[in-house]
């Protein structure tokens, strides 16, 4: 059965934080709540553990919770600093959240579980305060699954490390969550990292879902221009402006440009002629940056050795690896 929103509303004061907002997450999924700063995503995860007051209602397994207080939803939080106790080894830590729900004697064997199951064996008689920062958020994620939250809730829990951490952790927080069947929100303003992370992807634009879906649904079909700017598509062309392309676009839609769209063109007349705004090497690729006749820029890569030195350029535009878009707002 798993989670099921029905009109949830977010008000702080005079701020509609969260607007109407419903939605279905099967058991054992993991939902990533994607958005920029600001968009509701944190206030709809909080209005879901119950730290927010909200209005509409919050349905997990048929029960609906929409007015039980935190302890009583037998949900798990993890949030970005960990919120580690350092006075405590790691076992401790770990073990925290099993007051009162297993027997004491039993606490160690499960801290012991967790620990192993997030890649820290033998580390329980650790004190946190020894252990990097990604150790000490997979120490946070043990905590929060040592109960057996029935929906475990995680709010930007990697931001604080670096790129690189942040991709790798990010992989094992799905082995692990997935591993022990929890059904999962993720709140995160990374689309790579709720890419890779989740099941269902939910875009958050000013307090309601903008897009939802799969990733590979949410990349292909983004909907409208907003999410697909969001996303990193650029640029976002009318019907005139791929018309000089040879493509042609629905009535009503813009083409947004995905990584890879443009390339140099093969023969003689394809394509349009553009301006070179300048070059450089990307990952070990030359990356040159063009502007249109419209006056918007694209950015086309080539073979790292090869030489520009003409003012402009011929390009092509691969209708495959674009998406069309509307200008309004579709909220799915």
């Amino acid at each position: 059965m798993g989670l099921s929103l029905e009109n949830i509303d977010v008000f702080y004061g005079s701020v509609h934080a969260v607007k109407d907002v419903s939605l279905q997450l099967e058991t054992g999924q993991i939902l990533a709540l994607l958005g920029a700063s600001g968009s509701g995503k944190s206030s709809l995860l909080r209005a879901i553990a119950g730290l927010e007051a909200s209005s509409g209602q919050i349905v997990f397994d048929g029960e609906d919770v929409s007015r039980l207080p935190v302890h009583r939803r037998g949900f798990g939080l993890m949030f970005q600093d960990g919120q580690l106790f350092p006075h405590q080894n790691v076992g401790q830590n770990v073990a925290f959240g099993l007051r009162g729900r297993i027997p004491r004697g039993e606490w160690e064997g499960r801290a012991t579980q967790l620990l192993e199951t997030v890649g820290l064996p033998g580390t329980a008689s650790r004190l946190v305060t020894t252990l990097s920062g990604g150790q000490q958020q997979r120490v946070a994620l043990a905590r929060a699954l040592a109960p057996r939250p029935r929906l475990l809730l995680l709010d930007e829990p990697l931001s604080a490390l670096d790129r690189a951490l942040r991709e790798q952790l990010s992989v094992e927080v799905r082995r692990i969550v997935k591993e022990t069947g929890t059904t999962a929100v993720y709140v995160t303003h990374d689309q790579d990292e709720a890419f890779t992370v989740a099941d269902q992807v939910a875009i958050m634009e000013d307090g309601v879902i903008a897009r939802m879906g799969t990733p590979a649904q949410v990349w292909a079909q983004p909907g409208t221009r907003s999410v697909a700017s969001f996303l990193g598509y650029s640029p976002i062309l009318g019907a005139e402006e791929v018309a000089a392309f040879g493509v042609d676009v629905a009535p009503g839609s813009e083409l947004a440009c995905g990584p890879g769209a443009w390339s140099v063109a093969d023969t003689a007349g394809e394509g349009a002629a553009v301006q070179v705004v300048e070059s450089h090497a990307v990952r070990g690729a030359k990356q040159v940056t063009v502007r249109l006749d419209s006056g918007k820029i694209a950015r086309v890569n080539l073979p790292i050795h090869t030489r520009v030195s003409e003012p402009s350029m011929r390009v092509k535009l691969d209708a495959g690896k674009c998406a069309q878009v509307t200008s309004g707002p579709i909220h799915t």
